[in-house]
């Protein structure tokens, strides 16, 4: 059979994806990517620096952003996206809004979100105006992520670290879950699992099983976020940002018939366009138990 009888390849829609250049987990962003779209990934300049706010501040820097964005131009993506949540959060929001201006100017006016924009996007999708983080990041890195969030009028009310200053990828799914275990929901609308280089995909679904509260994270949100401003949906069975059934079933537990309204700032955003004994982790918070027993993934 002639295979130019089927006419080719499914034609592409391009996201264009700026990483940082210690970025690991292109496979895991993919995985959200549905077939008629393909990812087109550049990294920002290597910088001799632990993970910490210094280099969050130097891998965000408009001029970095700016070459990045021009490096994928020529294959003209729908959408750009800074996978980054250290990066885009550690100026404020006010900086963050900034980055997404300078990287939709480098494009020509294409839409452009950062992981942070998209963070905030994905709280409003949700309604959740008080939300739990957990990070690999030092003490002083995840307070700032806090402050970026309390500027949107976000309530932090409880947050948990590693204290990790490199290789975050090589972070195993047991190790995220243990953490997400030991973060305290008491009052939260929502867990966010920040850090783009930690892998987090085959563990949503488990956590909200388990926790019975929407949990994001942060190449979710980023490839969630970057796709809708292409006008495609991102791929996820079982995540309630992106699956309406998976959300629709923990509306019982948390007590909501109708969502609030986001997050001003979030709202704002839409429209503009280990070593585990650094972990100070309290007593697993108590969740409700889930009707039926819930199979452990392979955390190995």
């Amino acid at each position: 059979m002639d295979i130019t009888t089927f006419g080719g390849p499914v034609p592409q829609l391009g996201i264009g994806v700026v990483a940082p250049f210690d970025f690991a987990l292109d496979r895991e962003l993919w995985r959200w990517t549905p077939e008629e779209i393909s990812l087109h990934l550049t990294r920002t300049p290597y910088v001799p620096v632990e993970v910490s706010v210094d280099m969050a501040r130097l891998i965000s820097e408009h001029e970095t952003l700016h070459n990045a964005v021009m490096a994928l131009d020529a294959v003209r993506p729908a959408s750009y996206a800074y996978a980054c949540t250290s990066g885009s959060f550690v100026g404020g929001t006010a900086h963050e809004r900034a980055m997404c201006v300078s990287m939709s100017g480098a494009a020509g006016g294409a839409p452009s979100v950062t992981t942070s924009g998209a963070l905030l996007e994905a709280l409003g999708e949700l309604g959740a105006r008080r939300v739990s983080v957990i990070t690999p990041y030092t003490a002083s890195l995840t307070d700032s992520l806090a402050d970026f969030l309390g500027e949107a009028d976000v309530d932090v009310v409880g947050r948990q670290y590693m204290g990790l200053t490199g290789e975050i990828w090589k972070v195993g799914y047991r190790n995220v879950v243990e953490l997400a275990r030991s973060a305290d929901l008491t009052n939260a609308d929502c867990l966010f699992i920040s850090c783009t280089n930690l892998s987090t995909y085959d563990v949503i679904p488990q956590l909200e099983a388990e926790l019975r509260i929407p949990v994001i994270s942060a190449n979710q949100v980023t490839m969630w976020s970057a796709l809708r401003h292409a006008g495609a949906d991102a791929a996820g069975d079982y995540q309630s940002l992106i699956d309406p059934a998976a959300r629709a079933a923990l509306a019982p537990y948390l007590g909501r018939g109708i969502a609030p309204p986001p997050p001003a700032a979030a709202a704002a955003v839409v429209r503009e366009a280990a070593d585990w004994e650094q972990i100070a982790a309290p007593e697993p918070t108590a969740a409700a138990p889930p009707d039926e027993p819930i199979a452990d993934l392979d955390l190995g």
